[in-house]
């Protein structure tokens, strides 16, 4: 006898949809970084992760330094704003001087050594120098008081030899680079770049430039979804395969899902992973693997996916984003870029929120936690976009940031909300 497959008898028993930071913990818990270890040269580091600490073997700055154009003296030898002291010494950044002789003063330039007993420098904005004074020297008079250490740069006060100046783990910016190079590295371990291949499913989607918009069938869109996650995946500093869009069928899926495997670390793909009669995403990732994570209760993304494709060392991730482009927006920087960070080695993963004003109000809540595209106003608050559809990619650029809606909880104009900037989860 057969049994109708839309019987209550014949469905699965129902799952609670997983919370949005349970799974991005059980997400993390299976990104062990890559062993591996490079070393890239301090120009080529933006953006890459160190694997080792950085240890100085040098202070910086390695002298005491003067952090002005100006004269360094004793303060000691300052009476008053008529007291001359004579100028017999020039002192540029590279050069040494030698010590000063009571009532004495060296012109002295930003990044110079402090001469021996010196202990101030003055601007020059703030004295007078003179050819004419005690015998044929140039005199200087200082026209305030100066103070003991005023624009002096303390040696090792940025950096101490032994300190650890860069840790394991941190991602790299232009000042850090620029901080490496101060203590002497022209080359950095960095942890390798992940591999990954991005493709999406769906016979719908077509490429802009492949067909015309006055030739658009019927049902048909163009795969917007493709150019935005492989610019985030630029930006991380992925190497990433291209693998087109794959037909909504099992046995396509199945063989594009083992070619990527053999050759990435991750795979990453948009679309199918929903539960509809030609979603073939789960039961092809349960073919070649395990599927560890399936639906998050968060609004827009609930179709997300995480599983493993092979055995051992030649297993490769798999994340499965949502089809609609701005649930694949949203799940790639609430969940994909932690991920990728983590396998990287990155020290700093979560994406962090901020409390702000809201400048509107939000009536409905909804039973899944909400991420809204608002945008920051001249007068500190937020604005919300009107369509908040899933579909709406517009909200996505019109907004810089995202609030962070818990499960059942409604908003009015002034309350608190916590805001997550857009552009920090972009780079």
């Amino acid at each position: 006898m057969s049994i109708d497959s839309g019987t209550p008898a014949a469905r699965a028993p129902f799952k609670p949809l997983k919370p949005l930071d349970q799974a991005l913990a059980e997400l993390l818990a299976h990104a062990v970084p890559l062993p591996a270890t490079e070393l890239v040269s301090t120009f080529d580091g933006d953006g890459r992760v160190l694997a080792q600490d950085l240890l100085s073997s040098l202070d910086v700055p390695a002298h005491d330094n003067s952090s002005m154009d100006g004269y360094a003296l004793r303060c000691a030898d300052w009476q008053d704003a008529s007291t001359a002291l004579q100028l017999n010494q020039r002192i540029p950044a590279g050069s040494i001087g030698h010590a000063l002789a009571p009532l004495s003063a060296a012109r002295i330039f930003t990044g110079a050594p402090i001469p021996p007993g010196a202990d101030a420098v003055v601007m020059q904005e703030d004295c007078v120098a003179s050819d004419a004074g005690v015998g044929t020297s140039p005199v200087v008079r200082v026209q305030q008081q100066p103070q003991p250490g005023q624009w002096i740069r303390r040696r090792g006060e940025d950096v101490a030899a032994g300190d650890v100046v860069l840790k394991r783990g941190h991602r790299l910016s232009p000042a850090s680079l620029g901080l490496a190079a101060s203590i002497g590295f022209d080359k950095l371990p960095v942890a390798p770049r992940v591999r990954v291949a991005l493709f999406s499913t769906g016979d719908e989607l077509v490429m802009p430039g492949d067909v015309a918009p006055a030739d658009m069938l019927p049902g048909a869109i163009y795969n917007s979804n493709r150019f935005f996650l492989r610019a985030l995946l630029l930006r991380l500093g992925c190497l990433v395969t291209d693998m087109g869009i794959v037909p909504d069928r099992l046995d396509a899926t199945v063989a594009a899902l083992e070619d990527a495997r053999r050759q990435h670390d991750l795979i990453l793909t948009s679309g199918g992973v929903s539960v509809g009669e030609e979603d073939h995403i789960k039961p092809a990732v349960q073919a070649l693997g395990e599927l560890n994570l399936w639906q998050i209760a968060i609004k827009p993304g609930k179709p997300f996916a995480y599983g493993k494709l092979g055995q051992g060392q030649n297993a490769a991730h798999f994340i499965g984003l949502p089809g609609n482009p701005v649930s694949s927006f949203v799940t790639f920087l609430l969940l994909v870029r932690p991920f990728i960070l983590k396998l990287q080695g990155a020290s700093e993963v979560a994406p962090q929120a901020m409390a702000m004003q809201a400048h509107f109000d939000w009536p409905k809540a909804d039973k899944r936690r909400e991420f809204l595209r608002v945008r920051r106003n001249a007068a500190g608050g937020l604005n919300l976009f009107d369509n908040q559809s899933s579909g709406v990619l517009t909200s996505a650029v019109w907004g810089d940031g995202l609030v962070d809606n818990p499960a059942g909880k409604t908003i009015a104009h002034g309350d608190v909300v916590q805001y997550i900037a857009m552009p920090s989860l972009m780079c």
